[in-house]
């Protein structure tokens, strides 16, 4: 038989809601999540994921978002779409005929994770093998570990079957280093600040006389993607900074900044420059801010912000006080909308994507519903890269 209520509990019933509507809702409770209802399926990806096909039919990003919606794990659709960039030795800032280090030695990074098993894998300083996607798929499918490098990711590789090449270089790889390598000529060892600028000027001379192109020398392709159900999964692959000293790594193949996802929140990844990206391990602060409820767009600009603020060396610098390189940020959150933002959303250089010429747009591919589109970034500092030079 329950007791009878008395005064007394009464009066400590009336205290305990008096303490509970004094204390603030949020008190207890973290970020908000954006969590998936009836996601939109799409995958994004740098500009590259729509414009090759390595001879065949589909670019990444269509390949990517066919698979995905014939019902393919999300995960194993996108690297199937970045391996077409990875195998065509026409793009020369990933995979096959990447553009090489300093010693004419093409290295791979690449990392991917799953947002629904959140569970993750990568490689760096890979060589030999032209798709170190489907190595980084394997290393957290079949290992303990999230980053092997070197000869030992080298070794991994072989032990599960893949072909290992003594050289990924193609002609025009070759060919684009030994005109770096007869120009610069590294073995002097000038002052730090004397090699900074005659990188630049021989940069921009093989640019001019297109044995390189532009958005190859920080190249690399970044791709994510949401299905229906609202799994999202991501994977970035690249052959780095060209001419890099080796063993260099740079943001690549690093979870929290070449790539991240949290399978409740959204994906982000990067390409551009490494080094500035992994100073603050920006795409995890742009899944960080989508989850504090930011649309992609507005989360990528925020990352681009940290970027500028923290760039202060004075050899990172334009004349007029700006960075003087480019990054960008890809973004989706979990219920399908996405955005791309880059510190300069306009390039002289850009000879243009998918049939675009002369434009100074820098773009970002899509697929979803509506088929594969480019479309434009948008920009944190007006104007392109090269103004105020």
């Amino acid at each position: 038989m329950s007791r009878p209520i008395t005064r007394r509990d009464l009066v400590k019933g009336a205290a305990a809601a008096a303490v509970a509507a004094a204390t603030p809702a949020t008190a207890a409770q973290g970020p908000a999540v954006v969590r998936s209802k009836g996601a939109r399926p799409a995958v994004i990806s740098s500009a590259n994921g729509n414009f090759f096909k390595n001879g065949g039919s589909r670019t990444c990003v269509e390949e990517a978002f066919t698979r995905m919606m014939q019902g393919g794990d999300v995960l194993d659709a996108l690297i199937a779409g970045v391996n077409i960039v990875e195998l065509d030795p026409a793009d020369t800032s990933v995979g096959y005929g990447g553009l090489p280090n300093a010693e004419g030695v093409v290295q791979l990074d690449s990392c991917c994770m799953h947002g629904p098993k959140k569970r993750a894998g990568g490689v760096a300083a890979l060589e030999g093998v032209r798709t170190p996607s489907k190595v980084a798929h394997a290393v957290m499918e079949y290992t303990d570990h999230h980053l092997l490098v070197g000869a030992g990711a080298q070794q991994f590789a072989r032990q599960l079957g893949f072909e290992i090449e003594g050289d990924l270089n193609t002609e025009r790889s070759r060919k684009a280093w030994l005109e770096w390598k007869r120009r610069i000529d590294p073995d002097h060892f000038p002052k730090p600040e004397d090699r900074h600028s005659v990188n630049h000027r021989v940069l921009r001379e093989l640019i001019a006389e297109e044995l390189i192109d532009a958005r190859h020398y920080w190249g690399t392709i970044n791709c994510d993607g949401i299905n229906a159900k609202g799994e999202i999964c991501g994977v970035t692959t690249t052959s780095g900074l060209a001419w890099k000293i080796p063993g260099r790594v740079g943001d690549s193949p690093i979870l929290g900044a070449g790539l991240y996802v949290d399978g409740q929140v959204g994906a982000a990844g990067s390409t551009g420059r490494g080094e500035a990206n992994l100073f603050g391990l920006c795409s995890f602060l742009v899944v960080e801010m989508m989850r504090q409820g930011k649309h992609p767009k507005d989360a990528g600009l925020e990352a681009l912000r940290r970027i500028k603020a923290n760039t202060i060396e004075k050899r990172l610098l334009k004349a007029n006080g700006d960075p003087n390189f480019n990054i960008s940020f890809y973004a989706l959150n979990a219920t399908g909308e996405f955005a791309g933002v880059s510190m300069y959303a306009e390039d002289d250089n850009d000879r243009g994507w998918a049939g675009q010429a002369n434009t100074r747009n820098v773009r970002y591919a899509v697929c979803s519903e509506n088929g594969p589109e480019m479309l434009n970034m948008d920009g944190l500092i007006p104007g392109a890269l090269q103004d105020g030079m």
